[in-house]
């Protein structure tokens, strides 16, 4: 039999060993939603942590597949054909929890989605993208109400949460060098989009928890955030003012779903002191295609005039591991993740292999540090011309990639009553 002590100790570990794996996920997943401190057992719990990840997708071969627009291999713009696309990030998480009877409720702040591509200017594919970044900020509230159900006890969870977004891209839109009359100074050629807007969200659930085996099963979904009213504005004021828009600051309109998800998790004592859990999460990233984003006054262009092309499909993370206590102090774990890339035929998304290895150490019953790394693989492929629903992406530029690797580190405290 395995007992209460257990459950706190590897059954929470668990968690962390996986934690560095999904925040490199495809789509814009930086870690998605996670509310697994709901399910402590204390009382009173304060959680904090950061993950800060090293992705090292590196781009080559790199064409400029119309060469009608001035820019790329004719060395207008840059003329590498190889660069670094990725940048590193960190992944914030605070969260309190209380728990007063069958009630247990969770306050959390988290950075669900995210992304951030930088190959700069210096490259052929300058006319497809300078620099790229989005950021969200997810603030929820989440509760559940328990029950005896059976030799264990059954859970409905429910909540919501207030999740904000913001980012920008720059790409080169015209050849550089055309002369500003009332400066003197050359136009860089450069167009920047920036944009923001917030929404809200919900989820609901359900768990079966048997703590004498250190057993729990949950499957959560959370629901879409529907940005209706993402605004902001394209500048163009470093582009010559052919065609109508250039040379000025348009505001800009436009609307977008953040993805709904549904994840399965399970995890079991499977010998004294020895734990197996593992987890499947399905993510609707299919819906982000292509967004269009119209001038707020005026017709609009074909397209928009300007859009964020993705062309996601739907996202599958598998996660399995296994957590041993080697004593009152110290626990281990380690996890397998694979992810399913986003990009279908278009993007450098694909699918990933990470091992994750994570340790808990607990100095005294009310406090918990965790530390946890992850190593994995960026799997090979190539971006090219597709078309999907009767839009075409890729028909700017091509290019192909290695087996790339990436590596990340995690820590958290928490502090327990």
């Amino acid at each position: 039999m395995v007992s209460r002590m257990f459950s706190k100790g590897v059954a929470s570990l668990a968690i962390l060993s996986t934690l560095a794996s999904p925040s490199f996920a495809g789509g814009l997943d930086r870690g998605g939603y996670n509310i697994d401190q709901l399910f402590d057992t204390s009382p009173f719990s304060f959680q904090s942590g950061v993950t800060y990840v090293m992705p090292q997708r590196k781009l080559k071969n790199v064409q400029d597949i119309n060469p009608a627009d001035g820019l790329g291999n004719n060395g207008i713009g840059g003329g590498s054909t190889s660069v670094d696309e990725s940048e590193n990030y960190a992944v914030p998480y605070i969260g309190m929890k209380g728990g007063y009877g069958p009630v247990d409720c969770l306050i959390d702040y988290s950075e669900p989605f995210g992304g951030h591509t930088d190959p700069g200017l210096g490259w052929v594919g300058a006319n497809n993208n300078i620099e790229t970044e989005i950021k969200t900020r997810n603030y929820g509230a989440t509760c559940s109400y328990k029950f005896d159900a059976g030799p264990g006890q059954l859970r409905l969870i429910g909540g919501a949460f207030y999740q904000e977004v913001e980012g920008f891209k720059e790409r080169l839109v015209a050849p550089p060098g055309a002369i500003l009359a009332a400066t003197g100074l050359v136009r860089t050629g450069i167009g920047r989009l920036d944009m923001s807007d917030e929404a809200v969200g919900w989820r609901a659930g359900i768990a079966y928890e048997i703590p004498e085996y250190a057993f729990r099963t949950s499957l959560v979904y959370n629901s879409r955030v529907k940005y209706d009213d993402l605004r902001g504005t394209v500048d163009l004021t470093q582009v010559p003012v052919v065609p109508v828009y250039g040379g000025v600051v348009t505001d800009v309109v436009g609307s977008a779903e953040a993805p709904d998800s549904l994840e399965l998790k399970l995890q079991s004592g499977i010998a004294p002191d020895w734990l197996a859990f593992g987890s499947v999460k399905w993510t609707n990233w299919s819906l982000l295609q292509s967004i269009p984003l119209c001038p707020t006054s005026g017709a609009c262009p074909a397209g928009g005039l300007t859009s964020l092309d993705l062309g996601y499909r739907d996202g599958w993370t598998i996660t399995g591991g296994v957590g041993h206590k080697f004593n009152d102090k110290w626990a281990g774990a380690v996890s397998l993740t694979w992810d399913r890339g986003t990009s279908d035929g278009y993007g450098s998304q694909t699918d990933s292999w990470t091992l994750g290895v994570g340790a808990s150490f607990t100095p005294t019953e009310n406090i918990e540090w965790r530390v946890a790394g992850a190593i994995g693989v960026l799997t090979s492929g190539e971006s090219g011309t597709i078309t999907k629903d009767g839009v075409t992406y890729g028909n700017d530029v091509t290019y192909s990639f290695g087996n790339d690797l990436v590596t990340a580190l995690s820590t958290s405290i928490k502090v327990k009553f």
